[in-house]
């Protein structure tokens, strides 16, 4: 009698060994979906979602697949938080995003309370370097972009910037501000005038205020929308200073809705649009077959990040994948390699890109 039970006694057993299998590991995605973030945010997400996709296409994690639950953090402090909450009550084992410096400062006190790990691609204020805690970033600090920045003007012949920033993130346009100044003054220019601004004020007052300073170089710190409203402003009260933008104008939102008015502006960025690598030209086809439209930085940065955590996720979650990622080991960019410090802080080298011809052109 006890042989012929035996295998009702493992039955339950082999049921849950089969039910674990087919039970997702969760990730989340923070950013913001909605508002003038969309374009950064809508690239963010269908990077990590191709990364999520092609994993389970290959098979999963374990043969388990894996479940990207995404929540729009609005550009908003108390929406980025509710979108943690939620995406930590769903069960996912860590968070994608959020995608700028300012949610970061948002979410912080309550993804170290919940240990919820959170890989950030292109959060890039430098008052989240540094730190030991549960936002890692993928992204340079806004220092680094500022210095290759301030150095490629400087070269021009430009010594006088005056600099608008937008203070819905003002994490990370502060800290612009701030950075280039410093790296600008140090090569013998300097800031002669700024202007905050939120976004619905009137740009051409915002304009009119930096023109009064008389630079010879105009500075924006703020999203691909608002740079080229900024532009479009200063080209319409006859401005001819030499423009330049910060990072986090470098969409392709910039180069769609600017057209000709945003040619000859500059840019730093990390992602090379005319990569040529088999790896960087595969994933580019599958964005577009996938999404219909071209990869942007947010894109490409959110695929490294997703793809760093799925090669971890196994692991574990909290404290244990965060050890996992810390551990040295070298993740495999569509462009770079790279890998955290002990801080969680992934180090990239910059570039000067313009725009010519509608295109983001990478400068020697």
């Amino acid at each position: 009698m006890p042989i012929k039970r035996r295998p009702l006694l493992l039955l339950p057993l082999a049921l849950a060994a089969c039910q674990d299998a087919a039970t997702p590991l969760k990730l989340g995605f923070l950013g913001g979906l909605s508002g003038r973030v969309a374009d950064l945010g809508d690239a963010g997400r269908n990077g990590a979602l191709l990364a999520v996709e092609q994993c389970n296409q290959a098979g999963g994690l374990q043969g388990r697949p894996v479940e990207l639950l995404i929540a729009d953090d609005e550009q908003n402090e108390e929406a980025a938080r509710r979108g943690i909450e939620t995406l930590r009550q769903a069960g996912a084992r860590a968070v994608i995003g959020p995608l700028t410096s300012s949610m970061g400062v948002a979410v912080l006190p309550l993804i170290n309370q919940h240990q919820l790990l959170t890989l950030s691609p292109t959060i890039t204020s430098t008052e989240l370097f540094g730190l030991d805690d549960y936002l890692m970033l993928v992204a340079p600090p806004v220092s680094e972009n500022c210095a290759r920045s301030a150095a490629h003007l400087h070269a021009k012949g430009l010594r006088r910037a005056a600099v608008a920033y937008d203070l819905g993130n003002r994490s990370y346009t502060e800290d612009w501000l701030r950075h280039f100044s410093k790296s600008f003054a140090a090569l013998g220019g300097s800031v002669v005038g700024q202007a905050s601004f939120r976004a619905g004020e009137s740009y051409g007052d915002v304009v009119g205020r930096l023109l009064a300073s008389q630079p010879d170089l105009l500075m924006f710190a703020a999203n691909a929308l608002d740079t080229v409203r900024l532009t479009q402003a200063a080209r319409n009260q006859g401005a001819t200073q030499a423009i330049s933008a910060a990072s986090w104008a470098a969409t392709e939102s910039l180069l769609q809705l600017g057209g000709r008015t945003v040619e000859g502006i500059s840019l730093p960025q990390y992602f090379d649009r005319d990569d040529r690598s088999p790896r960087y030209l595969a994933f580019a086809e599958a964005y577009r077959q996938r999404f219909k439209q071209e990869p942007g930085f947010a894109s490409v940065a959110a695929h490294d990040a997703t793809r760093a955590l799925l090669s971890v996720l196994a692991s574990g979650s909290g404290a244990a994948l965060k050890a996992a990622l810390l551990a040295g080991q070298r993740f495999e960019g569509l462009q770079a390699s790279f890998s955290f410090d002990r801080f969680g802080d992934a180090q990239r080298k910059t570039h000067m890109t313009e725009v010519r011809d509608g295109r983001f052109v990478r400068l020697p």
